[in-house]
């Protein structure tokens, strides 16, 4: 009862139609967040880092997807959950909810197509555990006019390519609401890069060889040339220090970024973001588990470590990165590391959206 009357009185007041993203005050970014007083809400923030407004959510967030011209994200639950906000981000208002179909639950990501009209969703249908994508219409009242397969198991992350190509992480995990987030296929994952067409047809697919079957592929960025980077996270013993961050172009072989072994096995096999800066000349990933900032030439080079304890969200800034901590952090790195802002009893979540990717 309680979320009901939120998302009643949240759409009562969303009467007044969206507007473009400069008339929102050309804000940089989307990150949710938990407030000191336990609630959950999405933030939306401008390049300094500093708030320009906040919208409660009904639980835990992740990620959010930006459209590409007017002021509108959609805030996703975290896996596995089944809600997705559609927001008015000049106004801070609730448009819409979606709800994910019977069977399904959101992994937490998604990406516009087709000029901002169709919003694209990975999902579990957990039952057969077959990864799919949801189609859904914004012209058509946020309506779910189709899906097509991932192409693999969990597809966790979803980013466009030019020519509204989509490019997918199956992470390669089964799960099933009923076992929380148990992983139920450890031994026999498959994780792959899939790259889709809107109708759903494979164009290219890339695996991890054999004794990597465990790196479940889970987070994606691109860079300007269309080069894709994807973060990792083992399965297996975190000791082992493998590769947790990978760099693909269509037709090209897949590099794996190499870490000196002490900084691999301090990562404790996981990688939580991943963002090229905003020159795309670099990339980062994340590790809140292992406190650890990775930073890597977009050749796969590793270049140098930022430890930051509990380090998760990473995004391009005009100096170079934005990075966020669940300390209420937000820091940023040019040619060198600065704070921006510090907010006691924030806890940012896995994610922070750059705005300027979204509408480039």
């Amino acid at each position: 009862m309680q979320r009901r009357r939120f998302l009643s009185a949240m759409l009562a007041s969303a009467s007044l139609p969206a507007a473009g993203w400069a008339a929102a005050g050309d804000p940089a970014y989307l990150a949710a967040a938990r407030t000191a007083s336990g609630a959950f809400e999405l933030f939306l923030l401008d390049e300094t880092g500093d708030d320009i407004f906040s919208i409660p959510l009904p639980d835990r967030g992740h990620a959010a997807a930006a459209h590409p011209v007017m002021a509108e994200a959609v805030a996703f639950a975290r896996r596995p959950g089944t809600f997705a906000l559609v927001i008015d981000c000049l106004r801070g208002k609730l448009i819409r909810e979606l709800e994910a179909p019977e069977g399904r639950h959101f992994y937490g990501h998604g990406v516009f197509i087709a000029g901002g009209d169709v919003l694209c969703t990975p999902e579990n249908a957990y039952e057969s555990g077959e990864g799919r994508i949801g189609l859904w219409s914004r012209s058509e009242g946020w309506r779910r006019i189709g899906e097509i397969p991932s192409h693999g198991t969990g597809p966790h992350d979803i980013r466009r390519l030019p020519g509204d190509i989509l490019v997918v992480a199956n992470g390669g995990i089964r799960t099933h609401p009923d076992a929380g987030r148990e992983k139920l296929n450890i031994d026999t994952m498959q994780p792959n890069l899939s790259y889709l067409t809107e109708q759903g047809e494979l164009l290219d697919q890339v695996t991890l060889p054999d004794d990597l079957h465990q790196n479940s592929i889970r987070h994606l960025a691109l860079g300007p040339d269309g080069t894709v980077a994807f973060a990792m996270q083992w399965q297996g013993e975190v000791t082992d220090g493998v590769p947790l961050l990978g760099l693909h172009r269509r037709g090209a072989p897949v590099q794996l970024a190499d870490l000196p072994l002490s900084e691999a096995i301090a990562m404790k096999g996981y990688a939580g973001s991943v963002a090229f800066d905003g020159a795309g000349d670099r990339v980062a990933i994340t590790s809140p588990r292992g406190g650890r900032v990775q930073i890597f030439g977009n050749d796969g080079r590793h270049l140098e470590t930022i430890r930051r304890s509990d380090v998760c969200g990473a995004a391009p800034s005009t100096a170079g990165f934005l990075f966020s901590d669940g300390m209420g952090g937000l820091l940023e790195l040019g040619e060198q590391l600065r704070p921006l802002q510090s907010r006691p009893g924030r806890a940012w979540d896995n994610h922070v959206v750059s705005l300027r990717n979204a509408t480039t």
